[in-house]
C-alpha cells in the first residue's frame, strides 16, 4: 500500500507550486477584471478546498495537503516574479512571505477540512461545499463596500460580481443535489459575515 504521505508529496506539492507560479502568471498577462484574481486569497482558499474535494482522503490527510499546498505556492510565486520581471529573490525569505505562508497553514486546515467534509453526509457536507461560497462571498463583499469610493474608480463591482458569481457557481458544482446545493447557499451567507468581519480585520 503506498503512503499517503507519499501521495501527497506527489501531488500537493507540484499542485501548490503551479498555483503560485501560474498566479503571478494569471496576475500579469491577463486583462481586468479576471486577472485580478489572481490577488484575491479567497481564490487560493478554494484552490485549498478543491484540491482536498479532488484527493477523496480523511479529513486530517485533506488538510495536511492543502496546507502544505498553500504554503509552497509563496515562494513559487515570488520566484515567478524573480523570473518574469526581476524582482528580488530575497523577498522569498522577507517576513512578509512567512506570514503569508503562517495564513496559508490555516486556510490550507480549514479548507482542506471543507474538501473533505463536502464528500461526507448531513451537516459536514452542507458546511463543506459552503464554506468556499462562503469565502467568495465575503471578499465580493468586502469589495462591494468600496463601490462609490472615488479612491478606487469603477472596479470594484466587477470584483464583487465576478466573486458572487464564483461562489455561486462552486456551490453548485460541489453539491451532490438541489436541496444540498440550497442548504450549502443558505448556509454559506451567515458565514459569509464572519469571513467579511476576518477581511475587515485582515486587510484593513
Amino acid at each position: 500500500m503506498r503512503s499517503p504521505l507519499g501521495r501527497l508529496a506527489r501531488t500537493a506539492l507540484p499542485a501548490g507550486f503551479l498555483l503560485g507560479f501560474l498566479d503571478f502568471v494569471w496576475i500579469k498577462y491577463l486583462p481586468f477584471p479576471l486577472g485580478e484574481l489572481g490577488n484575491s486569497s479567497a481564490v487560493w482558499a478554494v484552490a485549498a478546498f478543491l484540491y482536498a474535494f479532488w484527493l477523496r482522503s480523511r479529513w486530517w490527510w485533506g488538510a495536511l495537503g492543502a496546507a502544505a499546498g498553500l504554503v509552497v505556492a509563496v515562494p513559487s510565486y515570488y520566484l515567478a516574479a524573480a523570473l518574469i520581471q526581476g524582482d528580488d529573490l530575497a523577498v522569498l525569505w522577507q517576513p512578509t512571505s512567512i506570514l503569508w505562508m503562517c495564513f496559508g497553514v490555516l486556510a490550507g486546515v480549514v479548507f482542506g477540512v471543507s474538501g473533505t467534509w463536502a464528500r461526507e453526509q448531513g451537516w459536514r457536507q452542507v458546511v463543506g461545499v459552503a464554506l468556499p461560497g462562503a469565502v467568495l462571498f465575503a471578499e465580493a463583499a468586502f469589495f462591494a463596500r468600496r463601490i462609490g469610493d472615488p479612491s478606487y474608480g469603477s472596479e470594484p463591482p466587477a470584483h464583487a460580481a465576478i466573486r458572487v458569481a464564483l461562489g455561486v457557481l462552486i456551490i453548485i458544482l460541489t453539491g451532490r443535489t438541489h436541496r444540498h446545493r440550497l442548504l450549502a447557499l443558505a448556509t454559506a451567507l451567515p458565514l459569509a459575515l464572519a469571513g467579511f468581519a476576518a477581511f475587515l480585520v485582515g486587510f484593513r
